[in-house]
């Protein structure tokens, strides 16, 4: 864990990535994949289709990026990466319901034992709210789910783009009346944050090494001389200097 070091002043708004970074996909959707294998007898290796559905997330996504398609919610490119997976495994096909139940998986993730504390700590001082590519749907419903108490949902569809494209951050300091010195990113992923750095952000990195599983490779340390590196919610409050009451 390191101090706050930024030459900037402090910001105004905490903005945070929200896959990896504030709550643990991995093992959640693995769970909840499980499930629905027992109540449809179906065995499968739920664990790497978990891993295969999130490897999709990013090939999705650049075809927006690139603009060979136009913009599609995550919650759309999820349910497409999910039927390519069904098909992949030879699964039996989802009824149209249980699609929904599967798709909406991303919906119902659980954060890391360290958030809520931490998100209420600094909510007392900051703005705080999501700078993620999740549809604003998906992302209201995973807060409700998950007790998340942002004061803003912002990311990708406000900007009918996904990250690390500029515009998405430019859009979310924009819809707070905020120029993008005066936020910060809060990620658990370095490329994220350089893109955040690279128009104007500033930065925490939150180390989360169990991200993907013992084999984690990507992300268990920080690249960069980051504003803020700490490894948890709890010490990004502390650093900021957020009472614990």
């Amino acid at each position: 864990m390191s101090s706050f070091g930024s030459k900037n002043k402090e910001p105004k708004a905490l903005l945070f990535d929200v896959f990896g970074t504030v709550v643990d996909w991995r093992s959640s959707a693995i769970n909840e994949l499980r499930s629905y294998g027992q109540s449809r007898g179906i065995d499968a290796n739920w664990e790497a289709f978990a891993d295969d559905w999130r490897g999709l997330y990013q090939p999705s996504m650049e075809a927006v990026r690139s603009g060979t398609r136009g913009f599609a919610i995550l919650d759309d490119l999820h349910r497409e990466s999910l039927r390519t997976l069904v098909n992949k495994y030879e699964l039996p096909r989802p009824s149209e319901r249980e699609e929904e139940h599967l798709v909406t998986i991303w919906h119902r993730l659980k954060p890391w034992p360290d958030v809520i504390e931490g998100l209420y700590r600094l909510k007392k001082q900051y703005i705080i709210g999501t700078l993620s590519n999740g549809n604003i749907g998906l992302m209201t419903r995973l807060a409700k789910h998950s007790g998340l108490p942002w004061d803003s949902i912002l990311g990708a569809e406000i900007a009918g783009d996904y990250k690390p494209q500029p515009v998405v951050y430019r859009a979310a300091a924009k819809a707070l009346n905020l120029d993008e010195s005066e936020c910060m990113l809060v990620a658990a992923h370095n490329d994220d944050l350089a893109a955040a750095a690279n128009v104007g952000f500033q930065t925490a990195f939150v180390s989360r090494p169990d991200e993907y599983g013992v084999n984690q490779v990507r992300d268990k340390h920080a690249t960069q001389s980051w504003d803020i590196v700490t490894d948890s919610f709890s010490g990004l409050a502390d650093l900021l200097n957020c009472s614990r009451y």
